[in-house]
Order: structure tokens, then C-alpha cells, then sequence
């Protein structure tokens, strides 16, 4: 397994030499008495005890390598190196029929918790540009293991719909030294007619050019350019857990399969960083969820994925999930 890249899209693309080994889910490998003893422990709570609350442990079949270095090379005027990097599984609750838009608010927050931990432990690593957390909902989703979780990816590289927003973002402090985020959300809770749900602290919004229908935004109100720092305190890991439950229990009144992805700040400790290249990053980006639910309609994606088709008006989905039962 390698990593190769693109030399006119300048993206990243994993290239592995034969099928994928994929681990079997029966009986579950992430239920509490079979995940034990088989993957090493990296994160636990509560702390090694047997009742755990959430765990994060190695991927059974990771598709970056945490050893060595990236050994990044040349072939002709092709770049590639070794898939350095770190693939973690969050292993949500140690039910495995509860959904994590079914727990209580608390428990969600542990969740969030553990995100903190692990991209703050993972950025102190000078070897990796970025870090982030995903979790796919459903098989049609791409999940790869029934019981509840997510999982954390950290890379050598910013993976390149991130580096549009950077540059964008950058771009817009530069002619106007203000955050586009905080542009975006400001516009949206003005107009009310994107708009999912709001609170003092967080904003949920389909976007204005949705790639696809329900597609969902979480941002928090006031400007923080790292998920893990802002999300430091108990208090603010409940607040955000509350309000994402009813984001979740929103979105899932329409499918219950969706792609959901943070996007926050690159690790500014990695060695690989020119010096000068992100001067304005704390004032310019902005972190945030993006949700895209997977949704049978009549929207098609343009082949080569650059222009996507959306049958599902924003402002028509916004209007439909502010209206969708929330349980309490």
C-alpha cells in the first residue's frame, strides 16, 4: 500500500496491491468481552476499567501505518510515499443497538470527548499535517462494522476539499478580514430559510449549494478555527452533544444512512509546514461537521464528480428537518 498524488489535481489517492481484508462482524469484534485482548487499548472511559463508556483502539485493518517516516520519493515526475499516518476506530458505546443519535446527551459528549483526546494527542505527532474524524451511518454508507462508531484518520497530507476551504477562507480574510464562515452563518441565521436549528452556541444550516439533498452543516456560532480547543470543557462538549443529537434525530427522520466528517484546522506543529503559509489560520478558518445524508431521489452526481445534481432545494430540506420530530 502506497500513497500516490495527482500531479493536476494535487490530490492524495491511496493505492493498495490486492483485495482488501475485511473483518468479519459476526459475532461483533467491537462488543465488550471480544474487543478486549484483541486490539490494544489507546483511549478509555472511564479508564481501565471493564465497564467502559466509549474506547478507541487501532483499526483492525488501517489504512494508514503510524511506523516510520513518510519516505516521500519520486517516479518520474510523480510524488508518492508510504500511507503514513494513523486510522482509529471510536468505539461510541458498548451497546450495540443504541444509535448515537438514541443516547443521552452526556453520553454523546464522552463521544466528543474522545474526538478532543485523540486529534489533540495525534497533532502532537510532527509527522502528521492533519486530523480528522468520520463516521459512515449504513451499509449503503460504507459502514464497516454494525455496532455503533467512528473512526480518526491522521495524514501527512490535507486532503484537498479541506484545502479548497482553507484557500477560500484565506482569500476571503485577505479582502475583507472577516471570517467567510462567519459571514456564511451570520447570512444564515438572518434569512431563517436554510436555517435547520440554531442555539446560543451552535448553528446547523443546509448549505446554499448543497451537493446533495439534506445535506447539513454544524458550526458554532462564535469564530474558533480548532475543533479541539474549542471543545476543551465538559461544559461546552454537552452543549454541542445536545444540539447534535437533534441534528441526528432530524436528518434520520429521512435516512438513516448518512457521511459525517469534521473539518477543522491543520496541524500546525507538522514539520512539513512553510513557514508563513497559514499566518491568518486563526482568524480566517472556521471548524465544522458536514453531514451528507445518503438519500434515494433523482439527484446524480456529474461522473467525475466536479458538478454535482441536487434535486432537493436547500431552503425545501431546511424547512422539512426544522419540522421533523425530535425525541427527548
Amino acid at each position: 500500500m502506497e500513497l500516490r498524488k495527482d500531479p493536476i489535481t494535487m490530490s492524495w489517492v491511496i493505492v493498495e496491491d490486492g483485495e482488501e481484508t475485511a473483518v468479519k462482524d459476526v459475532p461483533c469484534p467491537l462488543c465488550p468481552g471480544r474487543v478486549e485482548g484483541t486490539q490494544k487499548v489507546i483511549y478509555s472511559f472511564p479508564y481501565d476499567r471493564p465497564d467502559w463508556q466509549v474506547r478507541v483502539i487501532p483499526h483492525f485493518h488501517p489504512l494508514y501505518q503510524i511506523e516510520g517516516d513518510a519516505q516521500r520519493r519520486a517516479e518520474g515526475l510523480y510524488d508518492k510515499m508510504r500511507h503514513l499516518g494513523a486510522h482509529e476506530i471510536v468505539i461510541e458505546t458498548p451497546d450495540h443497538y443504541r444509535a448515537l443519535s438514541q443516547q443521552a446527551g452526556e453520553d454523546i459528549a464522552q463521544v466528543l470527548s474522545a474526538y478532543v483526546s485523540r486529534i489533540a494527542d495525534l497533532k502532537r505527532d510532527q509527522r502528521f499535517r492533519y486530523v480528522t474524524v468520520f463516521r459512515n451511518q449504513g451499509e449503503s454508507a460504507g459502514q464497516d462494522f454494525s455496532h455503533p462508531h467512528s473512526e480518526i484518520t491522521a495524514t501527512p497530507f490535507i486532503p484537498r476539499r479541506v484545502g479548497y476551504e482553507l484557500r477560500a477562507a484565506q482569500r476571503h480574510f485577505a479582502l475583507k478580514e472577516r471570517c467567510l464562515f462567519c459571514d456564511i452563518v451570520k447570512q444564515e441565521l438572518e434569512q431563517q430559510i436554510r436555517t435547520v436549528d440554531a442555539s446560543e452556541d451552535f448553528a446547523a444550516f443546509c448549505p446554499f449549494a448543497s451537493r446533495v439533498p439534506y445535506e447539513t452543516w454544524v458550526l458554532p456560532v462564535r469564530h474558533h478555527h480548532h475543533f479541539e480547543e474549542d471543545l476543551s470543557s465538559w461544559e461546552r462538549q454537552v452543549r454541542l452533544a445536545r444540539f447534535l443529537k437533534d441534528i441526528l434525530q432530524r436528518l434520520e427522520s429521512v435516512t438513516p444512512t448518512y457521511h459525517f466528517v469534521l473539518h477543522t484546522s491543520p496541524n500546525m506543529n507538522a514539520r512539513f509546514e512553510k513557514s508563513g503559509t497559514w499566518q491568518t489560520l486563526p482568524d480566517d478558518y472556521h471548524w465544522h461537521f458536514e453531514i451528507l445524508p445518503v438519500v434515494a431521489s433523482k439527484s446524480k452526481s456529474y461522473s467525475l464528480k466536479e458538478v454535482y445534481y441536487n434535486a432537493m432545494p436547500p431552503e425545501k430540506a431546511a424547512k422539512e428537518l426544522r419540522s421533523a420530530p425530535v425525541a427527548a
